[in-house]
């Protein structure tokens, strides 16, 4: 009887194992994550407008500043002032198309000369040259870059019609743009029809729409070759005498101005113009007080009458013209606060610093400055100069 029941208890423990041994062959049950797996966000792309935004929020103020300065390019050390004064632009003249002997550059030479001064830019630089034609040429004048200096419009419109006039303007234009230039202080858009008028030779020498079809017309063309084009000398030099040299008093009706003088901005702003620069000339009709370059009120007109929304830049501040008002150096101080979006100057180790004062100071805002720099930088990356 006992070994009876060792037997069954053997065969019960038999049992139990190989129900154990059972469960334990079953597959485990998936483990259950307690956080589901999210979708992946996608990364939002940036608009050009934002990615610019963040440029200027990473800057400091004297990368601001300096970005409002189109400089003439100095004689020596170009590439170090792009670097330690955070520069906007360069202007090339004469000069610079030549070396330390005054012999003409060589095309690699050139080139090599304007990559270097890119090189030393954290933002790429506008690299400009006056290029009217006629008795305004800078980098044609070279025989190492151009067979002959760029004619006069007037000349190429009256030797081969319009046509003949914006192909040679294409032309010349692309060969800048190959060379590193990237914006022509050009066309001029003063109404001259009076051979005896300071300004006539470098004009369309037309009435107002004749001209203002011209304008409309070349306009694409800059645009077409790579380069940024310049509207000149806002709001129209009329009969004037040189700025270069000492104060031009336009006494003129504000009706002479809408019919004639500022139909060919008009036109060139609705082409899409990039600039518009602005003279020295002490327009009354407008503002009696202030050159035309340190005028508010001309700005405002400009701006809000016109509905240009590009960049405004200065005629040249070292002129004669604009001393008077700037006895303590501050010519580009006033035209900053007067609405300019660059200066073009030749003194700017000196109007750099006087403008980064003026912000610290609060005599100018650094919201102004934001907002012009919004603007240049907005034209460089239309050039494809950034991102």
């Amino acid at each position: 009887m006992k070994q009876l029941k060792i037997t069954a208890l053997s065969l019960v423990l038999v049992l139990l194992l190989a129900a154990c041994s059972a469960k334990n062959d079953t597959p485990d049950e998936p483990a259950v994550d307690p956080t589901p797996e999210m979708p992946t966000e996608q990364p939002v792309e940036k608009t050009p407008d934002e990615r610019i935004n963040d440029i200027i929020a990473g800057m400091s103020i004297e990368e601001k500043v300096g970005q409002l300065f189109f400089v003439r390019c100095p004689e020596t050390g170009a590439a170090e002032d792009v670097e330690t004064y955070h520069l906007g632009g360069l202007l090339l003249f004469g000069r610079d198309y030549k070396d330390a002997n005054g012999d003409w550059l060589t095309e690699d030479n050139f080139t090599a000369a304007l990559a270097s001064y890119q090189a030393a830019a954290a933002i790429p630089l506008f690299i400009g040259s006056d290029e009217e034609g006629g008795t305004v040429t800078r980098a044609s004048k070279n025989p190492n870059l151009f067979s002959e200096p760029l004619p006069s419009p007037q000349d190429l419109y009256a030797a081969g019609s319009l046509d003949g006039l914006l192909e040679r303007t294409l032309s010349y234009n692309q060969k800048l743009k190959a060379f590193g230039v990237n914006v022509n202080f050009a066309p001029v858009c003063d109404v001259s029809t009076n051979p005896d008028n300071f300004i006539y030779a470098r004009s369309f020498g037309q009435d107002a729409q004749t001209t203002a079809d011209y304008i409309s017309s070349v306009v694409p063309v800059y645009a077409q070759s790579g380069i940024a084009c310049v509207l000149k000398h806002f709001p129209g030099y009329g009969n004037n005498a040189d700025t270069h040299t000492g104060i031009a008093l336009d006494a003129r009706p504000y009706t002479t101005f809408e019919k004639s003088d500022l139909v060919p901005f008009e036109s060139g702003i609705a082409a899409g113009a990039p600039f518009v620069l602005v003279s020295h000339n002490i327009v009354e009709c407008m503002d009696g007080a202030y050159p035309a370059s340190l005028s508010a009120k001309v700005h405002t007109l400009l701006r809000d009458t016109l509905g240009f929304t590009g960049v405004i830049v200065t005629d040249d501040l070292a002129m004669d013209a604009v001393k008077a008002y700037a006895q303590d150096g501050s010519a580009a101080v006033l035209a900053i606060q007067a609405g300019n979006d660059m200066i073009v100057t030749t003194d700017y180790q000196t109007q750099i610093p006087q403008v980064i004062a003026a912000v610290q100071s609060g005599e100018i805002a650094e919201s102004d400055i934001d907002a012009h720099v919004f603007r240049v930088l907005h034209e460089k990356q239309a050039l494809g100069l950034i991102d």
